[in-house]
Order: C-alpha cells, then structure tokens, then sequence
C-alpha cells in the first residue's frame, strides 16, 4: 500500500469545512481520494436546489472527492485551483436527467494538506465494475448508449465536453443511469496526457465534441468486448464482425480517426432507433457468453412502462450504504434465496492450452450464511469483495478481504463463505497448478450474489 494511500486512508473520521464527515474511504488515484459521506441541506451548502430536486430537501448519502489543491486537474495544461473552483461553479448550473449533479465545492486543509473538494450524489455502482465478469448483452448497450448520449448531447448544445467518458463515469443512481460531471470542461483546453479512452487528437487540440464521441465509441467496444482499448496514434480502429447491429455501425462512426468525419450525439441516436435488420446478429460479442444476468442499469427512455436495469459488480468508487443495523432473525421469516449468477469469465469452461496454461474453474460455491432481517436493512447495495488463493487439489489455502464494506457482518459472512469454496486446478503443462481467485460478493435487500473471476495463473 502506497504511502499516499495510508495518508488518505488516516482522514476517515474527519469533517470537512464542518459539514461533510469522511465517512468511508471509498478509493484514490495519485493526486485524490474518494470518500463516502452526508449531504446535509443546510444554508452553507451552495447547490441548495439540486438538494431539493435530488432529495425532496433531505438528508441524502453523498460522495466528496478530495484533490491535492497544487494538483487540481493535473491531466489538463493549465488549470490552477480558482480556475477549478470556477469552473465547479459554473458546471453546478447545468441540469439533466443524466448528468450527475455537483452538489457542493470549496477548499479545506486536513493535516495541514491545502486541498480541494466537490461532492457529488452518491451512486450505487458504476459500469467498470461489470467489465470484469462479463460483456454486456445487446438489450443492455442499448440502456447504457442511449442516456449517456442524451447526456453528451446536452453537454455539447450548453458548450461543454466531458472530457472523461469511459465506463466508470458511467454510473446508477437508484433507478437511473447518470453521467459524472465534476469533470466538465470547455470546447479547446488542453491535456498533458493521453487516457486509454481518449481521441488520438486530445493533446494536441484539446477538449472538443468530437473527443468525446471517440471516447464514446471507445466505450461501446469495451462493454461489447470487455477489452479495454488500446493506445491509438491515429490508426483506424478495427471494428470486430461479431459485433451486433447497430453497434457496429455506431462505433466505426465513432471511431473514425479524422475529427470532421466522426458522427454526433444525434447521430448516435438516429442510429439507436433504427429497426433490427439483422436477427441473425449475435446478441453479445463474446462466444462464452451465458444467458443474461439480473439487469441493473437504467434504460431510461427505452420504455415508458418498465426500466432495464444491469447487474454490476464491485467498485470502490462509489460505495455502500452509509451504515446498517442487523436485527436477530424471526424464526417465522422465510430466508430470501440467495442467488449465485455463476461468474461471466473466460476460467468458467476449459479451453484450449495456451503457452501450456488451460485455465481452472469453480468446482463448488458455497453462499454467505446471512440473516433476512439483515438483507431487509440493505438500501442499496453491500459490496464485500475476498481474495482466496486455492492448492493444487482445489481446495482454499488462504482467503482475505480486499473490499470489506461498511458491515462487518456481512464481510465475516462473506469470508467464512469463500473459504468454502472448490475449484477446478488450472494445469500447467499438464500438471495441477495453485490459483487464485477474486470473489465479489453483493448483498441487497433479498438477494445475494456472488461473481468470481480467476487472477492467476
């Protein structure tokens, strides 16, 4: 664990300008660190009105991101902490139904580290969180594609660019699927650096809308292909065959190396409402692809009647409930049936050797031993993820968590479980091999799940 990460990590328990106690300790990159906390409506919060049209003027969970204050957007060329400050002010105007709302901004100094802060709301999960496990089926890209365009769209009319569209800024609250906006920028700054998802143009002519249809077409590869995309120094992107209509046709528009060619939002979105002229399409890229699990994600507009939703896995970005108590269960309730979606990975079926490595499998999944009236006090979701390395016979070893939640009950439930476990040895050259495993649990008001994912060999 790095030293910034064990001086982030000390600041848990501490109020920030007097308002906003860092509840949890959600995640950090190099230069912040992401903290769950309270939303209080009070006078000195400064979005008042987002609070009230977010939370009927109650009391909401929240999340506060703490940046190092001589750091403040260290990707882009020049932009220095009063800059940031104001552009936080002026991104807290605008208004969407998909666009994650700033809530609250200022400056603070923890340990004597001058710092800046912006809480946004607070959102259960966010779309990285299911690459791991799984692509996403076709009926889901739709529900992903068409409300963060909408949201793009609005971003570009008001003369804005995100500047940052990938799958984690691409997250559920609740019952709708948002885009974060503490990131926003305008048409021309500049960046220092290159992301995995940005145009091959950013550098050198900043910010623009184009850019982020890039990053957008980028994006809709990676949940279909669950690969992340590779650096491109003005190269034509190959647009795998298997692809379903109409995403491929989407993403070669995207993804066209020339700014002037790419499409728009509305382009997008035209494209989204044409008829399926092709039924014979693959419903999903991946040929190990199961049928779909329990849905999550927010279609939105989709249909009026009922909302697709898509089942995500763990992240530490946006966190678990604030807190939860867990009465003793009544003999006269009936246990919710713990639902175990076996993992979407590539460890799940043997396949053929490569480099003399055939991959291991689960043998055996044993589910966390939990209380109903426990799950009952769920709002949201509890993410609690163990780390389990397995013998050459399958059998666990050894077993710790990564990802403990805010429960101790549900982290020693679920720890207790995975050392339950059984695989399939993964073969070296013909030969038993040790393993290890990533297994992430979810706990929610009556279900509970369980992905894994092998990590070595």
């Amino acid at each position: 664990m790095s030293a910034a990460t064990e001086l982030w990590k000390t600041w848990a328990g501490q109020v920030v300008d007097g308002k906003f106690p860092l509840r949890q300790w959600l995640g950090e990159s190099n230069y912040s660190a992401v903290f769950l906390t309270e939303n209080p409506l009070t006078e000195n919060t400064l979005t008042e009105k987002a609070l009230t049209e977010n939370g009927n003027g109650k009391s909401r969970k929240a999340v506060i991101k703490l940046i190092l204050a001589e750091a403040a957007q260290p990707t882009r060329s020049s932009l220095d902490p009063d800059a940031q400050l104001a552009r936080w002010v002026e991104a807290s105007k605008l208004s969407h139904p998909h666009l994650l709302p700033l809530l609250a901004w200022g400056r603070c100094h923890l340990d004597d580290t001058p710092l800046l802060y912006v809480v946004t709301e607070y959102a259960d999960e966010n779309l990285a969180e299911i690459l791991p496990s799984r692509p996403l089926s076709s009926e889901e890209t739709r529900a992903m594609l068409r409300p963060t365009t909408e949201a793009l769209s609005y971003l570009h009319q008001a003369g804005w660019v995100h500047g940052h569209i990938k799958p984690s800024n691409i997250l559920a609250v609740e019952n709708t699927l948002k885009i974060s906006a503490d990131g926003v920028g305008k048409i021309g700054e500049r960046m220092k650096v290159r992301g995995a998802y940005d145009a091959p143009e950013i550098v050198d002519s900043g910010l623009s809308p184009a850019a982020d249809v890039w990053s957008l077409g980028s994006t809709l590869l990676a949940v279909l292909t669950q690969r992340e995309p590779a650096p491109n120094t003005y190269a034509t992107v190959a647009i795998p065959e298997t692809i379903p209509h109409p995403f491929r046709e989407i993403a070669r528009q995207c993804l066209q190396v020339d700014p002037q060619r790419r499409c728009n939002p509305n382009d997008v979105l035209r494209q989204l409402e044409l008829p399926e002229s092709h039924p014979a399409a693959s419903e999903t890229v991946s040929p190990r692809q199961k049928p779909a699990r329990p849905k999550r994600w927010v279609a939105g507009t989709i249909a009026a009647a009922a909302l697709v939703l898509i089942a995500l896995l763990t992240g530490r970005f946006m966190g678990p409930p604030l807190s939860e108590t867990h009465p003793a269960p009544s003999p006269q309730q009936e246990t919710p049936k713990p639902q175990s979606p076996a993992p979407f990975s590539e460890s799940e079926k043997e396949k053929p050797a490569e480099n003399g490595l055939v991959r291991g499998g689960v043998l055996h999944q044993a589910m966390p031993e939990v209380s109903p009236n426990a799950l009952r006090t769920i709002h949201g979701t509890v993410r609690v993820t163990v780390e389990v390395s397995a013998d050459d016979s399958g059998n666990v070893s050894q077993a710790k968590l990564t990802l403990a939640g805010p429960s101790r009950y549900f982290a020693d439930h679920a720890l207790a479980a995975a050392r339950r476990w059984k695989f399939t040895p993964p073969q070296l050259d013909g030969k038993a091999s040790v393993s290890q495993w990533t297994l992430r649990f979810q706990f929610r008001r009556n279900l509970v799940q369980v992905f894994s994912s092998e990590i070595k060999p």
